[in-house]
């Protein structure tokens, strides 16, 4: 039932009762009464009605509501159901395909630690094979050979080259007329036990170092045979190489005392940037000598071209005297034509104009070569 129904049932009501009360009141008949009576039972028992065809209407409205409600639940079950199913397959398969994956981790772990076992052992291997200080030498010679090739043209550095007092090195550069000696023997076992070993160590490779650069300033920096006032020590390792920069003992550091002994301490990294400036002089030294060849045959042609200046000025000195030689022989002939002429018989017409058009074209002659020579 509606508000307004409700209203309307209580208002009916109200005035129902007004309506009783006041034939009860004055004294209305008793047939008014019941008139009155069955028409109120009336009112109530039709309102009764419409009150039952509504509860009627909205039980029906709610009963389709629920059945609607209910159906989209069962629905709504269904596909949450469904949803929950793949989701659970969808999981079951990521842990499928994760327990794959953990698998093949699982493989190639084994198989990294394999190759690290195979490593290390191979490195002991290498260990065994190049302890030696010879051996470590071989190896920075190779290196050496390699950056060297890599960066310069063969005819600028020689290898094993020997100096007058015995002394070998591993290799030299040719700048110029100058030579740069390389060694490459630096004492790397003894950097290896600094590292491994601490302090003490550290020490014992200050004056392994310290060593060594006396051995290379004294025997490969030998001016009197042509090479710079520096040698190089080649560290062939960029680990070594910090290490010697780093250590320092009661005397100082090394580097300080490479610099003192005039023995660059130099890397593969940094062998490479002075190789490459070398190159560069290299290049330039090129360009000076073809200047100078070029300056030289210019020279040359400057030489032959004053050469041919002054012949050609003789040339011309020549052609003046011929034609003047020249038209002096013209001017004799003429003059003695003319005595000629002079002493001659009379001649036909015809004939003194024949010697006319002759004697002018004698004369036109040695003026064309005159002009010629000019």
């Amino acid at each position: 039932m509606t508000g307004v129904d409700t209203v309307v049932v209580v208002v009916v009501a109200v005035f129902a009762a007004a309506m009783l009360g006041a034939w009860l009141r004055g004294g209305a008949p008793k047939s008014d009464a019941s008139g009155l009576r069955e028409e109120v039972q009336r009112l109530f028992t039709m309102q009764s009605q419409g009150f039952a065809a509504q509860v009627g209407q909205i039980s029906q409205v709610v009963t389709q509501q629920i059945s609607e409600v209910r159906r989209e639940l069962e629905q709504g079950v269904t596909t949450a159901g469904q949803i929950t199913s793949d989701a659970q397959h969808e999981v079951s398969e990521q842990l499928r395909n994760s327990t794959d994956v953990l698998s093949r981790l699982s493989q190639h772990l084994d198989k990294v630690q394999e190759s690290g076992r195979e490593l290390t052992q191979a490195a002991q291997t290498m260990q065994a094979v190049f302890g030696g200080p010879k051996s470590r030498g071989v190896v920075g010679e190779a290196q050496l050979q390699d950056l060297l090739g890599d960066v310069l043209p063969r005819s600028s550095y020689e290898f094993a080259h020997t100096f007058s007092n015995g002394a070998t090195a591993t290799a030299v550069l040719h700048t110029g007329h100058k030579l740069v000696a390389i060694d490459a023997d630096f004492p790397l076992q003894a950097c290896r036990k600094a590292v491994e070993n601490g302090p003490k160590a550290r020490v014992e490779f200050a004056q392994a170092v310290r060593q060594h650069v006396d051995t290379v300033a004294e025997s490969l920096i030998l001016p009197a045979e042509g090479t710079l006032d520096v040698a190089l020590m080649f560290v062939p390792s960029e680990s070594a190489f910090l290490e010697l920069l780093l250590t320092s003992d009661e005397q100082g550091r090394l580097e300080d005392y490479c610099r003192q002994k005039r023995v660059l301490p130099v890397s593969p990294n940094s062998l490479h940037a002075y190789l490459s400036a070398v190159l560069i002089g290299l290049r330039g030294m090129d360009f000076e000598e073809n200047a100078k060849r070029m300056l030289a045959s210019l020279e040359d042609v400057k030489k032959q071209f004053d050469q041919f200046g002054r012949v050609h000025a003789e040339l011309g000195n020549q052609l003046r005297q011929t034609s003047e030689t020249y038209e002096e022989a013209g001017r004799q002939l003429a003059q003695a034509r003319t005595a000629l002429d002079a002493a001659a018989p009379a001649e036909t017409p015809a004939e003194t104009s024949a010697e006319v058009e002759s004697s002018e074209i004698a004369e036109t002659v040695p003026v064309e070569i005159s002009n010629n020579g000019a």
